[in-house]
């Protein structure tokens, strides 16, 4: 597996692992059947994994700390902070609201740290930036525990341009993570320029589109009557429907590289620069290992053009998230 840098600090695999399906939002697996596609990812050389308190809530971190305990020097472990709980719910409706307060990143980086089950957490991210409270206040927090030895490097989720920048005025910031894939650009331009200039990573989620891009999924009926994407304007059965002649476009520029259109979209992501490290969810190891093979899928600059200009998001129908979640981006 090729590497690449997140900031200064973090070398990690040009292809990570988004961990989050696994106990969360999707209808989550069993725990050997994760564990199992946990222990794949690091024979195949993923060396970067990504979680978050939220994700369970809880559950997640635990999970993961257990599967890679016995290779604990060989991986990057990411995890997340920003939302006020509510344990007596599960999944999405366990969040109740941000929370950016100085001594509440203290006692979450306290309780991840016991539930991963590690010294130190590699990279540590702001989940959602939270207007009511100053970044600065946040990030000072954060390095407070990069002092103590209690964090190896700080991040930030889909936070704008000059949140960005007043953050790292504070503490380098190691890595941004946002969405980003074909069909949702919104960091392109002036947060990715930004990444750029001031040498942060740039860590994708959903670069599948929530698993849409992979032609795999074409109705709700494909996905659990749990699954959070049925709450999603993208995935209404109309918007559903107008947006699958775009896939099959995907799936046949695939066909012709002798590629899925899974291996296809991750790559173009992968493609936008050598600062792009994305993290696509993968409960199943086929499809774990379909993602680690698209690291080596060279594209052309026209291949990507025409890829790009191909799915331009205002083609696809549906917002990303609803109303209230979008508010939370780009802060």
């Amino acid at each position: 597996m090729k590497s690449r840098k997140l900031g200064p600090l973090l070398t990690v695999s040009a292809v990570g692992l988004g961990c989050m399906g696994m106990s969360h939002a999707y209808g989550g697996q069993s725990e050997q059947e994760s564990v199992r596609t946990l222990h794949r990812a690091v024979e195949l050389g993923v060396t970067f994994f990504d979680t978050a308190e939220v994700y369970g809530p809880f559950d997640n971190e635990i999970l993961v700390g257990k599967a890679l305990k016995p290779y604990r020097d060989k991986v990057v472990i990411a995890t997340k902070f920003g939302f006020r709980i509510d344990t007596s719910k599960k999944d999405a409706a366990a969040m109740s609201g941000l929370d950016g307060r100085p001594e509440h990143v203290r006692e979450v980086a306290e309780a991840s740290l016991k539930r991963l089950g590690v010294e130190v957490i590699d990279l540590f991210y702001q989940h959602r930036v939270d207007p009511q409270v100053p970044i600065e206040d946040t990030v000072g927090a954060m390095a407070e525990l990069v002092k103590e030895g209690k964090v190896r490097a700080l991040g930030l989720s889909e936070a704008g341009a000059a949140a960005i920048r007043r953050a790292q005025a504070v503490h380098p910031i190691s890595a941004l993570q946002s969405e980003y894939s074909l069909w949702t650009r919104d960091p392109e331009g002036e947060i990715l320029d930004t990444c750029r200039e001031l040498g942060i990573g740039f860590v994708p989620f959903s670069p599948l589109g929530r698993g849409f891009l992979t032609g795999k999924i074409q109705k709700p009926e494909d996905f659990g009557a749990e699954d959070f994407r049925r709450t999603l304007p993208r995935f209404s059965p109309e918007n559903m429907a107008a947006n699958a002649s775009l896939v099959t476009m995907l799936e046949e520029m695939a066909a012709s590289k002798g590629v899925t259109a899974a291996q296809l979209a991750l790559a173009w992501v992968i493609n936008q620069g050598d600062f792009i490290v994305p993290i696509p969810g993968a409960r199943k190891i086929a499809h774990l290992e379909q993602n680690v093979a698209a690291a080596d899928i060279a594209l052309s600059a026209d291949e990507l053009k025409a890829l790009g200009d191909m799915l331009a998001p205002e083609k696809f129908a549906g917002k990303r998230y609803g109303d209230a979640s979008m508010l939370q981006t780009s802060r």
